[in-house]
């Protein structure tokens, strides 16, 4: 703003303007950003270092099936120096244990064909090609362990060389590399097309994107998620065109979704994440000056508190509770709000008014904040930040259906990331 235009403002206007530039700055409390984003404060018991205030001390659990177990007896009497027998019966009186990591070396398998000359008729006999022969050397837990390192933990192209060398003495080129995570991405196109099958049918379906490097270009990672099934997509575009790719036409009853344009209207009701209204409303309580937004974050700790009790409570007394907080609603949008921040709030809610409550009338099956599908996509933007995104579209995709398989598979199983990765390499 220049100097003529600060000139021309009233007294009022500029109380106003000073006032917003002295608004605390948002945090993951009272916006979408990040924890990681915020100040560190002091802790009020910390040491004068900085550090942690100590925990209650407590002891690692012993293994409860070692390799290999050594007893220890004393040789001789530590009082006379008499030699002790053997037989002696002796009690345990503590127990240490020594854990290390093995060697680990990669195993090669070296197969020779031979060629003999038949002695009746003389001719040369080859063996035949053994199984996999002219397909890639590298085994499936090799394809595993890539996979694992470059998806789940992380590793940019260059650093999964370095550890594959470091640790295991495996030595393989970035393009090598580049074939091994191909193939292996390759074997989860089947559990890809099983999630989105089950996705397609579900009653219920919630969904968040976050923003990716493809190709160096701006493109994003969606997450859809349902009661069966978790689906990773990527795609070079935000508009709503990629739902209607992911669900063929399916409109399940209820979409849950923050108030982004493009996941608007795919389902028969709109259930809007409640998470992300009380973080503005919240940032609306401390920066600002207005009851109203005082009074939606006491309507919005009722709806969560309604939320939490969903399941307990008889259809009467929800559908009760649900008009007296729908009744408090219009009463709390009608008044007058002075603050531009309590005024922007009021407006969200009233585009959103039909879809604050959609989740009363479907107990223990909508949720009220869309928090699962921002886990589920936390890992993709740790990946992003460390990587800085993907050389390829089929590296995204591909990975976006490892994510899928192992996201799916953890509905249901306790299985580990690396133990779907291999069970579904191996098969």
């Amino acid at each position: 703003m220049s100097r003529s235009d600060l000139e021309r403002l009233s007294k009022e206007e500029l109380i106003e303007l000073v006032l917003k530039l002295h608004r605390p700055e948002k945090t993951s409390r009272t916006s979408s950003k990040p924890p990681a984003s915020d100040r560190k404060e002091r802790r009020e018991k910390a040491r004068p270092g900085g550090a942690k205030p100590g925990h209650e001390g407590h002891k690692r659990a012993l293994t409860p099936d070692p390799d290999q177990v050594m007893e220890h007896r004393p040789a001789s009497c530590s009082a006379c120096g008499e030699p002790l027998p053997t037989d002696l019966p002796a009690e345990v009186i503590s127990v240490h244990e020594r854990i290390d990591l093995p060697l680990v070396r990669p195993a090669v398998e070296q197969h020779r064909r031979l060629c003999v000359t038949c002695p009746a008729c003389r001719t040369r006999v080859a063996a035949p090609r053994p199984a996999g022969a002219d397909a890639t050397p590298f085994g499936p837990r090799l394809h595993a362990v890539a996979t694992y390192l470059k998806t789940f933990q992380a590793l940019s192209y260059e650093r999964l060389q370095a550890a594959l060398s470091d640790l295991f003495g495996l030595r393989l080129s970035q393009g090598g590399l580049m074939n091994v995570l191909r193939r292996a991405q390759g074997c989860f196109a089947e559990g890809r097309d099983a999630a989105l099958a089950r996705l397609r049918q579900a009653s219920v379906v919630a969904s968040d994107e976050t923003g990716v490097r493809i190709e160096g270009a701006n493109s994003f990672h969606w997450v859809f998620r349902c009661e069966d099934a978790v689906v990773h997509h990527a795609a070079p575009s935000r508009a709503s065109a990629v739902v209607g790719e992911v669900m063929a036409g399916h409109r399940p009853a209820v979409w849950l979704s923050d108030r982004y344009s493009a996941q608007q209207g795919h389902g028969e009701r709109q259930q809007t994440c409640l998470a992300h209204l009380a973080r503005d409303v919240a940032y609306a309580v401390e920066a600002g000056n207005d009851l109203l937004a005082l009074r939606l974050q006491w309507w919005l700790d009722k709806a969560f508190g309604l939320a939490r009790r969903l399941t307990e409570l008889a259809a009467s007394t929800l559908a009760r509770k649900r008009r007296e907080l729908e009744q408090d609603l219009d009463a709390i949008l009608k008044a007058p709000a002075t603050c531009d921040l309590a005024q922007a709030i009021r407006a969200r809610m009233q585009r959103a008014r039909d879809q604050l409550l959609t989740f009363v009338a479907f107990p223990g099956k909508v949720e009220v904040t869309n928090n699962a599908c921002e886990r589920d996509l936390r890992p993709a933007v740790i990946q992003r930040k460390v990587t800085n995104g993907y050389r390829a579209m089929w590296a995204a995709k591909g990975e976006a259906d490892v994510r899928t398989v192992v996201a799916t598979a953890a509905l249901k199983t306790k299985a580990t990331p690396f133990a779907t990765l291999l069970a579904t390499i191996t098969a």
